[in-house]
């Protein structure tokens, strides 16, 4: 049985207000909840734009003076007081050593092959005592070797071996060793490689070659075989189908 009950004109008014004010009040509600949340992307986004642009700005400024680097050094006679010169001028208004921009012009004159420039452009840094790191070490190395100056790539070597002793790549190594085979010089080259193994650093495949080819030419026959035997195996490893596979090497040490 259902009771009936009259419904008085103010609880009709009542719940006319109430269902008037949910809608207004669940879209004010929504409307600040969507305000705080789009206010925070906003600063997420701003943020995150702010980063992104000091980072691209950085590197699009460095890359810009990397080649005003290289043009200015290219339009110039072949003077250490006209390079230096310019190069000093080209940093009299940073506040700061730019050597991401130097870097860069290294690399940029490294691939137009050209080495006198890169030559110059190195010893100027690191004059002003700044860029001294191994690869910047190794693209010198290189430029003296292809500029046929192997005396000044063997004084600069001597430098680097008694100033970063323990800290010298492997890599380094290597691109001296391959500077005195490229100039057929077999003593240093051993002379190299017992540095190499007095700090513990063991030569890749192409070194190895190298160390035992030069030990050959001295006709040190038996330390030949001993450091093929100890540095190069008679097997390899090789990546084949995402898998890492042992093969046998295509040439024993017979060859070399």
């Amino acid at each position: 049985m259902l009771l009936l009950f009259p419904i008085s004109s103010y609880q009709i008014g009542i719940k006319t207000f109430f269902s008037a004010q949910k809608p207004i009040s669940h879209i004010v509600n929504c409307r600040r909840s969507r305000q705080l949340i789009k206010s925070n992307d906003v600063d997420r986004k701003i943020a995150k734009k702010e980063h992104h642009l000091w980072n691209k700005r950085d590197s699009a400024a460095s890359g810009q003076k990397a080649l005003n680097l290289v043009r200015t050094v290219c339009g110039l006679p072949n003077e250490k007081e006209a390079i230096y010169g310019a190069l000093d001028k080209w940093t009299a208004w940073e506040t700061e050593f730019p050597v991401i921009a130097v870097a860069k012009a290294l690399n940029i004159l490294k691939q137009r092959k050209q080495w006198k420039r890169v030559i110059q452009v190195a010893k100027w840094m690191f004059g002003k005592g700044q860029g001294m790191t191994m690869g910047t070490f190794d693209t010198l190395l290189l430029a003296f070797d292809m500029d046929q100056r192997v005396d000044e790539a063997q004084s600069f070597w001597n430098m680097i071996l008694h100033t970063h002793e323990r800290s010298i790549s492997r890599r380094l190594f290597s691109r001296m060793i391959s500077i005195y085979a490229h100039h057929n010089m077999p003593h240093h080259i051993i002379e190299v490689f017992a540095d190499m193994e007095e700090l513990g650093v063991k030569p890749d495949e192409d070194t190895t070659r190298k160390v035992a080819r030069a030990f050959k030419n001295v006709g040190e026959t038996e330390k030949q075989r001993l450091v093929l035997n100890k540095y190069l195996s008679e097997w390899k490893y090789i990546h084949f189908n995402g898998e890492r596979v042992r093969v046998r090497r295509k040439y024993s040490w017979n060859d070399d």
